[in-house]
């Protein structure tokens, strides 16, 4: 049996499921593209953090656009001057968001695991219902098509919910670890950055683009590098 004779076999309910796999392999495809550990949080990049505070050219510019990890340390690299608690609780709040983000489309993908063996199940009730039909008018002997067409429809709506149902089921899984471990690895480097941040001895500065200040002067106390960026000098509190 190919796959058009298992469709037609199945019935209607063959499209739902046919429907729920192929939502499930577009999600699993663009997880596994955006769920990436070197793309969201690279490895070492808080301690690259540190090393660039400590020699004054921190760009929350390039930091920002690095990662999403990047994102996260230049949102508590701005409050720095509002005291370590502060920092803490913005760190908090951006890493919230790129979580939030992270778990894009499981919800989904855990919603089709769940409801395909359902539809399988109904499936084999509506096949076994015809089955019955057949057998209860009584000239069943006769009609031995119409009961293997509903015995057919039964096994393949199971086996279809099966199918679709089994791995996106372990894919959910395996991105909600995935989403765990890429949590962990985030909590630890910006971590690391708080802990230097808090013996840090001298003035941190932090140096940010404006793109529609890039050609103004200076205001106050800020310094305006050579390339256009404007460079505050945040005091440590």
């Amino acid at each position: 049996m190919d796959m058009m004779d298992a469709l037609i076999a199945g019935g209607w309910l063959m499209l739902p499921l046919l429907g729920c796999s192929l939502a499930a392999t577009v999600i699993i495809i663009e997880r596994l593209w955006t769920l990436r550990v070197r793309r969201i949080a690279p490895r070492g990049l808080g301690l690259e953090v540190c090393r660039l505070v400590a020699h004054g050219q921190v760009n929350l510019y390039w930091l920002e656009a690095h990662s999403p990890l990047g994102g996260v340390l230049a949102a508590g690299l701005r409050n720095a001057r509002l005291g370590h608690e502060q920092v803490r609780a913005r760190l908090q709040e951006a890493a919230t968001a790129v979580i939030h983000d992270l778990e894009r489309f499981l919800s989904p993908l855990g919603t089709i695991a769940a409801i395909a063996p359902l539809l399988g199940l109904l499936g084999t009730v509506v096949g076994m219902i015809e089955v019955f039909a057949v057998i209860v008018s009584g000239d069943g002997a006769s009609r031995t098509a119409d009961l293997a067409g509903g015995i057919s429809r039964a096994l393949v709506t199971t086996a279809a919910g099966l199918t679709v149902a089994i791995p996106s089921l372990m894919f959910h899984r395996y991105f909600q670890r995935r989403v765990e471990d890429i949590t962990v690895r985030m909590e630890e480097q910006a971590g690391q950055v708080v802990e230097y941040l808090a013996h840090y001895p001298g003035e941190l500065v932090l140096a940010e683009r404006h793109g529609d200040e890039s050609h103004s002067p200076a205001r106050g106390g800020e310094q305006q590098e050579a390339d256009g960026r404007i460079a505050p000098r945040v005091k440590q509190s």
